[in-house]
């Protein structure tokens, strides 16, 4: 850091003026710095023209002195100031210099103690140390904050605009979206300068292989599988997310809560309507996932994914005991088998026990009478009548939003009428749900070959037709040889049915 020497308000006359330039700008597209660049030589070119020596530039670039960032440059000019730096401040307008009436208030307490000057090249010059220069400074500020708001305004509208025609305002690409067009563009990299030629994409229109998978993880939840296991599948497959980097639960989950993947616009957190690009999944879909995402009973730390089938599931029959049974090493055999955590004995080979269990599985749903095992239908209710009537709900939602801002209506009035609303529209939103749930055994009852479809499903959605279909119930077993040779007694297990006949 320079050290500079403490200087009064006026230099003696055989020494030049000593000036400091300061340049900014909000953005910078290119990284070229071409903006900062033609204000330096301009202030440079004052300073020649007054005969003053320019002792240091600050250059904040690609820095919104609107947005409250931090700007290191000006901050060091600052401190600069107050060391005795310099009697002249050199801008190309004052709004480069601040937009905010506290920094403009801050700049004037160091100019007016250290009898600084400032000099623009648009603006003139602002001597902060009269009464008058001051009143002028502050309502050139006043001007500039009005034009930054006024900006932003603009910005706002044009936003909105752009999500209520389903545009895409930028940012990282969604998942499932981004065709490329054909076209390239040119993209600087601001901490290099390197150039490189990216396509241009329509984010209007589906990249098919990322959408499927969307539609996948939808069909996998629906139909009682589990985020973790989309999460494998996904990775499986060699999915990454757009920015090329693994995907996790977390990044699965934002996936699959996004409103777009439903075709439905969102303005700064807000749903706004339908937009203008193609869906993935239908509406009531989208509101059952969302709904099973952010089920606050949901477990969202699980533990260790389940490698068995019948882990957790099937339940111990000794003494009364109704415990879910774990797969686990212990035991002198030192093999899978599944026990009760009371540690009473009753220990069941696992590869045995599951086999046996999907046997019986696959048999029934093999039958001809397979589908008298499927739910019925969500019969009765209207989908689109309830779309319709939870877009009703949500505008009245932003119209009573409106009127408390506008004093129309008070907040008692606002809570009230907002409570009751979005009671209503959790009610629809079950209702949707319920039309949406897929039944875990649809991909199977009927299928050519159902032990090949059974093989070809993830093991959660396998446990989902297990947990639908029967309860496991673990007796004590006989002990010696079974009368068919072996040592595993496969009359001590019992099974309930839980639909159809058996």
């Amino acid at each position: 850091m320079h050290t500079w020497p403490m200087t009064p308000s006026t230099t003696p006359s055989n020494q030049p003026t000593r000036a400091v330039i300061y340049v900014r700008i909000s953005q910078d597209r290119t990284g070229a710095h071409l903006g900062v660049d033609r204000q330096r030589e301009d202030c440079e070119a004052l300073a020649a023209r007054n005969g003053w020596d320019v002792v240091e530039i600050y250059v904040d670039n690609d820095i919104s002195a609107y947005s409250g960032k931090p700007r290191p440059r000006y901050r060091q000019m600052l401190n600069d100031l107050e060391q005795g730096a310099a009697t002249v401040v050199i801008a190309w307008h004052t709004d480069r210099l601040h937009r905010s009436p506290t920094e403009l208030e801050e700049y004037i307490t160091v100019c007016e103690r250290r009898g600084v000057t400032t000099q623009t090249v648009q603006a003139g010059a602002l001597d902060l140390a009269t009464s008058g220069g001051r009143l002028v400074a502050r309502m050139l500020g006043n001007v500039a904050r009005h034009e930054s708001e006024h900006k932003g305004e603009r910005v706002a509208r044009a936003r909105l605009q752009k999500a209520k025609a389903g545009q895409w305002a930028g940012g990282i690409r969604p998942f499932g979206w981004g065709r490329p067009t054909g076209e390239k563009r040119t993209k600087v990299d601001k901490a290099t300068g390197d150039v490189t030629e990216v396509d241009v994409l329509d984010m209007a229109k589906l990249v098919p292989e990322e959408a499927a998978a969307i539609e996948t993880g939808h069909d996998m939840l629906l139909s009682g599988g589990s985020l973790r296991g989309w999460v494998k599948w996904l990775n499986d497959k060699g999915f990454t997310t757009t920015r090329g980097n693994e995907i996790g639960s977390v990044e699965a989950r934002d996936m699959l809560l996004r409103p777009r993947n439903a075709g439905i616009a969102v303005y700064r957190g807000e749903e706004i309507g339908k937009g203008g690009w193609e869906p993935i999944v239908d509406e009531a879909r989208h509101r059952t996932v969302v709904a099973l995402l952010t089920n606050p009973t949901r477990r969202t730390t699980p533990g260790a994914t389940p490698r068995w089938f019948g882990s957790g599931i099937y339940r111990c029959g000794i003494d009364g005991c109704t415990k879910t049974m774990k797969c686990t090493r212990a035991g002198g055999a030192n093999r899978p088998s599944y026990r009760c955590p009371t540690q009473h004995g009753g220990a069941r080979r696992a590869d045995k026990l599951d086999r046996y269990i999907e046997d019986v599985i696959i048999e029934r749903l093999s039958r001809d009478d397979a589908h008298e095992l499927l739910l019925p239908a969500a019969g009765g209710i209207d989908v689109g009548a309830l779309q319709v009537e939870s877009e009703q709900i949500r505008r009245r939602l932003t119209d009573l939003a409106a009127m408390f801002g506008a004093g129309q209506i008070d907040m008692a009035q606002f809570t009230e009428g907002s409570d009751t609303a979005r009671a209503q529209l959790d009610g629809i939103t079950q209702r949707m749900a319920r039309a949406a749930v897929k039944d875990p055994l649809v991909d199977l009852v009927g299928a050519p070959d159902v032990r090949k479809a059974w093989k070809g499903m993830e093991l959660d959605r396998r446990r989902s037709v297990l947990r639908a279909l029967l309860d496991v119930t673990i007796r004590p077993a006989r002990r010696g040889r079974m009368p068919d040779g072996g040592y595993f007694d496969y009359k001590t297990i019992e099974l309930d049915w839980k639909r159809g006949p058996r």
